[in-house]
């Protein structure tokens, strides 16, 4: 997204930059650059405009640009963005991730009860536009289809977001005419002897024609994943909002937006500035809804958004960070707020749509400006703090900053769960295996008292703590049965093992002693006809964190 530039209020701005010791920040663009500035003037921050200035503390941008990270100075300074998270923010980068992710996860023997989720069971049918064996796939998929039998398809361009560019293939009519656009697209390009930039490569996916509706509409959920930190890696998890149409849900609708549910779709509705405030609910709302309504009709467990759901698309989101976490450009100062958006099907099936970098921070709606600034103020102070604590080389956990944000994953996992680690993958990761003896555990399920084995200290799985999760120091228990898609879910914590592990460049340490973060296991999955026992996503370890000795003395904060 570019931005308009005023010469004379730049050559204003350029007189009034500020000098002196700082700390400056710069934030470039429009989204959320009024929360942003507001908490950084809060701590005495001074405001710079020119990107190109090289003393900055904290760069936020909307775009990545060459300028944002080509004077970058790892461990001293904060760049919102992780220069290569395409690989998990655009809908072509995060398909390829976690297809090759998959396909090195079937290769590597697990431990008992330890496996990665298939895509078929979070992910809809997707083909790629941009290579030619998937096209041409997809299209001899459609010959001999009939209009009445056939599914609806959406189309959607890899790298960019509100809704542009989407269109849906609802018959064979359409199917035909995309397929002789590309072909022409195609031919045209091979006939130009210079050389253009080509067209955006397109998916195009399984439309979910039915979905679970609220109040007859239609509606996603966005949440968020924060990489608070690279090195070490520092992931979270945080519940956002609920995002519904302005018009009751209607499949064979040609109008885009009663398929898609962001906010810039709905504000083209002519009553959405009537009906906005309907067009946004909190969790707690989703919650409240789906206990009256579906509860008993569905045969969930008790508060399926709080619990169920949300341990779903913590599961989701760890196996997508997996497929990308020797890919990214870890370097100490990038950090990265990641919206993704789930999908509930009337089957109460959760899909992952799609994750997207710089996600919409604004607050046009009373539910927005209750959600967007929180979570903005609690991605900047826990990084702010995880970053000083790995300058200072102190303890990272346990973080006095952390209120809704959940910690999905800490520093390195077990060598069963580092799939599709790639050379460059510069951690060095170091097991420890424990032979002390564990004695049976005792839990409660309704009204009776069972007896289970202690798991081994080294079947463990991500931390999770928080809002949206078990939090720690509570007591495990086991959900009410649902219904044969809904498998109930014993929770058990225990105490990490102590790996040994080093990372570069940064030195700091993770374990937090006495306090050391509780682990849960969620013993069975979701998906339909399938239950497996064990931990649901790869397992991670609380571990002292060490890497090479930094020559200059860090300062106290930035």
């Amino acid at each position: 997204m570019s931005t308009c530039s005023y010469p004379d209020r730049d050559r204003q701005r350029k007189v009034e930059e500020p000098r002196g010791p700082g700390p400056f920040y710069f934030v470039g663009g429009a989204n959320g650059a009024e929360i942003v500035s507001r908490y950084c003037e809060s701590r005495g921050w001074k405001r710079i405009y020119n990107k190109q200035r090289e003393d900055f503390k904290l760069k936020w941008c909307e775009t990545k640009s060459q300028a944002n990270y080509s004077n970058f100075r790892e461990g001293e300074q904060l760049v919102y963005q992780i220069p290569n998270n395409k690989v998990l923010t655009t809908k072509i980068g995060l398909l390829s991730s976690l297809r090759e992710y998959e396909r090195v996860s079937s290769k590597v023997k697990h431990r008992a009860g330890l496996r990665s989720l298939k895509m078929e069971e979070f992910i809809p049918t997707t083909f790629r536009m941009d290579v030619r064996e998937e096209r041409e796939a997809f299209f001899a998929q459609q010959e001999g289809v009939s209009n009445n039998e056939g599914p609806m398809w959406i189309c959607k361009p890899s790298g960019l977001n509100q809704g542009k560019g989407i269109f849906l293939l609802k018959s064979q009519e359409d199917v035909a005419s995309f397929r002789l656009k590309l072909q022409h697209t195609e031919d045209t390009q091979a006939d130009r002897k210079l050389l253009q930039r080509l067209p955006q490569a397109r998916i195009v996916q399984h439309y979910i024609q039915r979905p679970l509706l609220l109040k007859g509409k239609k509606f996603d959920v966005r949440s968020y994943l924060l990489i608070a930190c690279t090195a070490p890696y520092m992931v979270f998890f945080r519940h956002g909002y609920v995002r519904l149409t302005c018009d009751l849900y209607d499949p064979s609708s040609n109008n885009l937006s009663a398929h898609l549910t962001n906010q810039y779709m709905q504000k083209k509705n002519p009553l959405y500035s009537q009906l906005k405030e309907d067009t946004v609910w909190t969790m707690e709302r989703f919650n409240t809804y789906v206990n009256g309504r579906f509860r008993v009709a569905k045969g969930l467990p008790g508060d399926w958004v709080m619990g169920a759901f949300a341990e779903r698309m913590q599961q989701i989101m760890t196996q997508c960070f997996l497929a990308v976490k020797s890919k990214l450009d870890c370097r100490l100062g990038f950090f990265d707020l990641i919206g993704c958006d789930f999908m509930v099907d009337e089957d109460f099936k959760v899909w992952l749509l799609e994750m997207n970098c710089n996600p919409a921070l604004h607050t046009n709606c009373e539910v927005l400006k209750e959600v967007i600034p929180s979570t903005v103020k609690e991605t900047l102070d826990l990084t702010l703090e995880i970053f000083n604590k790995c300058r200072l080389k102190q303890r990272i956990l346990p973080l006095a900053s952390q209120r809704d944000f959940v910690l999905l994953y800490n520093k390195v996992a077990p060598p069963d769960s580092l799939l599709g680690c790639s050379k460059s993958n510069t951690h060095t990761e170091i097991l420890q295996k424990s032979s002390k003896k564990t004695e049976p555990r005792r839990y409660k399920s309704g009204t009776e008292d069972k007896t289970v084995p202690s798991p081994s200290p080294n079947d463990v799985s991500g931390s999770v703590q928080g809002r949206g999760g078990t939090k720690s120091g509570q007591r495990s228990s086991t959900s009410v049965q649902g219904p044969p898609h809904v498998h109930s879910r014993q929770t058990v914590k225990y105490k990490n093992p102590r790996p040994r592990v080093e990372l570069k460049p940064s030195k700091c340490t993770l374990d937090d002693g006495e306090h050391q973060q509780q682990k849960r296991i969620i013993m069975t999955l979701s998906s339909p006809g399938t239950s497996v026992r064990g931990s649901p996503f790869p397992p991670d370890a609380g571990s002292p964190v060490s890497g090479n000795k930094q020559e200059k003395k860090p300062r106290e904060d930035i």
